[in-house]
């Protein structure tokens, strides 16, 4: 009976050790594709009712001004090829008519990124102050849309924002897959700089466009 039970217990210890091995060779160890777990957690299909519902509190501005601009080629520039989906309608905006004519500031960000939080209202406060003479696009970087209108809400944000999971501008744009980055477009639609950092306040991203686009705010 002594050595029925401890031959037992030999073989529970051997398939303990078999089971712990084969969760170590199975579990995943990474990608090459950067950021944090929450991109593939968000990657769900928002239920259309809660989609309106987070597009009605967030109050988004068009993606493209009613505005007349001047005649510039649509396809100028890396960006103008593209075409995503803007968050405050669900419509499609093609990215070279909503940019032309104007200089732009082209933000990309997602709603899990902390400096972001920081830098989205800051960005707001700059393109009030450009009044017009700069284009202010964010670009939302993660799949969850509902996610990202909820943080622009409670952020008081209303700037036009499209939604770019893809990862589609910034690598038009030559830029690293980082966040938050932003991309300086020229009026012409050609890229004037990268910067792959936050902003910091008004005054920091004045000093930029200022440098690089030739705007004063």
């Amino acid at each position: 009976m002594r050595r029925r039970l401890s031959t037992s217990a030999r073989w529970t210890i051997v398939c303990a050790v078999v089971v712990v091995a084969l969760a170590v060779a199975i579990r995943p160890h990474g990608t090459d594709v950067p950021g944090p777990s929450p991109v593939q957690a968000s990657a769900t299909v928002a239920a259309p009712a809660d989609l309106e519902q987070a597009r009605t509190r967030a109050a988004l501005a068009p993606c493209v001004a009613a505005a007349p601009r001047p005649a510039v080629p649509a396809d100028t520039g890396p960006l103008g090829a593209l075409t995503l989906t803007c968050l405050s309608d669900g419509r499609s905006v093609d990215l070279g008519s909503a940019l032309a004519g104007r200089p732009a500031l082209v933000n990309i960000w997602a709603y899990w990124c902390g400096p972001c939080r920081v830098e989205l209202p800051t960005l707001a406060e700059a393109a009030k102050r450009a009044d017009g003479r700069l284009i202010v696009l964010t670009v939302h970087a993660d799949p969850n849309p509902v996610a990202a209108l909820d943080l622009l809400a409670q952020l008081g944000v209303h700037l036009p924002t499209v939604e770019d999971p893809q990862g589609r501008v910034g690598a038009a744009a030559g830029a690293p897959r980082v966040y938050p980055t932003t991309v300086l477009v020229r009026a012409d639609g050609s890229v004037a700089g990268v910067q792959a950092r936050p902003f910091t306040s008004v005054a920091d991203v004045a000093a930029v466009v200022r440098s690089q686009l030739g705007v004063t705010l």
